[in-house]
């Protein structure tokens, strides 16, 4: 496969317009701007960068890589170990519910997408899909696993996963501070070294260094049911 057959898998996976469900939540943005934490561009911009360093989207990421690599190994066992960990490691039900609609949604996408193409999937993969369907696939698994399958590579794979999602909160924040468009694609641009810092961070964790400290985010998450007004998903 060409570095440019890669790259256009990429941009089709991270891509906001990829029908999984992603811009009908805000994961926790919308709580902490109806309470005021987050009133301002500064404000976002810092919560996206302490989510980015010590989060949730960190811990994402991470089993993003190692379902990456679980594939690429053909390492079946470890895919679906890492899944169940995630499942667990969920803080709230809102949390673990955003990560497997979107994981089961780009499940069928993928599969169909597979299926569809001149090389179907191999039989042990169509198996291995089914499993996932039924134990409930999370996001950032899904996505690490047709990443390896699409040989995208794996740097490039949590690159986009990350860009991917600070976009999608940024366009929440923009809707909901409100910040004007153009101010939100400058702060996606100046997020950029950090997005960096924080791939090259996340390839370099060991198992037994997994962990996030986001207590403000499993807030914000459990009070957004209860909250007066909604426009995203809870």
């Amino acid at each position: 496969m060409t570095r440019e057959h890669s790259l256009l898998r990429l941009l089709q996976l991270a891509s906001p317009a990829l029908p999984v469900g992603a811009y009908s939540y805000s994961e926790g943005l919308e709580g902490v701007i109806h309470d005021q934490v987050v009133s301002c561009k500064a404000d976002l911009a810092s919560w996206l960068v302490q989510e980015l360093t010590y989060g949730s989207i960190h811990l994402e990421a991470a089993i993003l890589v190692r379902s990456y690599c679980a594939t690429a190994n053909q390492q079946w066992d470890q895919l679906q170990y890492w899944n169940a960990w995630l499942t667990a490691a969920r803080e709230t039900e809102e949390l673990r519910s955003q990560s497997l609609q979107m994981g089961q949604s780009l499940l069928r996408l993928f599969r169909d997408i597979e299926l569809g193409c001149e090389e179907s999937l191999r039989p042990f993969d169509v198996d291995l899909l089914q499993q996932l369907k039924q134990e409930g696939c999370n996001f950032a698994v899904i996505f690490g696993l047709a990443a390896a399958h699409w040989q995208i590579e794996s740097v490039d794979a949590l690159l986009g996963y990350l860009q991917s999602w600070a976009t999608n909160l940024i366009n929440a924040g923009i809707k909901l501070i409100p910040i004007g468009q153009t101010a939100g694609q400058l702060m996606l641009f100046q997020l950029q070294p950090t997005l960096e810092q924080a791939a090259q961070n996340i390839l370099n964790l060991e198992d037994d260094d997994l962990k996030s400290c986001g207590w403000g985010l499993a807030l914000a998450s459990m009070a957004h049911e209860t909250q007066y007004s909604r426009l995203f998903r809870s």
